[in-house]
């Protein structure tokens, strides 16, 4: 851009792009030829053209591979469901125990018929199903174990007040 140029001037001239970088040249000639502008040339559109169809290519066939088997899945919800078991879940939150039980059940069926995906599916269910009744299960103890205390805090505040009566 010259001084004389106003930018309206410069942003009006053709946008070439640069046969070896593919950059924009934003009119600037060829260096051998000042009579022409810079092109991209034909090769350089087929590189581009075979850089794309292989990513292409490499994405599809991304998408299509198979996950690995649910082993983990399977056994994070076995643990996940001892976790419920020690906890007292059976007392605490008898439902979300027995549905966990249930789905880690029919995950081990799915796995052993060798639908994966449907053994994914329970398993991450029976996780989530024995995660709840496991913190369901600590809430209920906790708040049983509040409940003692605050009727340990009110015997003591009973014989504090006996004692200044005497």
């Amino acid at each position: 851009m010259s001084i004389r140029e106003s930018p309206l001037t410069v942003m009006r001239r053709p946008i070439h792009l640069h046969a070896r970088h593919g950059l924009q040249t934003m009119g600037r000639r060829h260096p051998y030829a000042p009579d022409r502008p810079m092109t991209i040339s034909f090769a350089h559109i087929q590189r581009i053209r075979a850089a794309l169809a292989a990513t292409v290519i490499g994405c599809a066939l991304a998408a299509c591979a198979s996950l690995p088997p649910p082993t983990g899945e399977l056994q994070g919800a076995q643990q996940a469901v001892s976790r419920a078991d020690q906890a007292d879940a059976d007392q605490h939150a008898p439902d979300l125990i027995a549905a966990a039980r249930s789905e880690l059940s029919r995950a081990q069926d799915a796995m052993a018929r060798g639908d994966e995906d449907m053994a994914r599916r329970f398993a991450l269910s029976a996780a989530a199903d024995a995660d709840l009744a496991h913190a369901r299960s600590r809430e209920a103890a906790q708040n049983n174990e509040l409940a003692q205390r605050r009727a340990e805090i009110a015997e003591l505040r009973n014989r504090l007040q006996m004692g200044d009566g005497q």
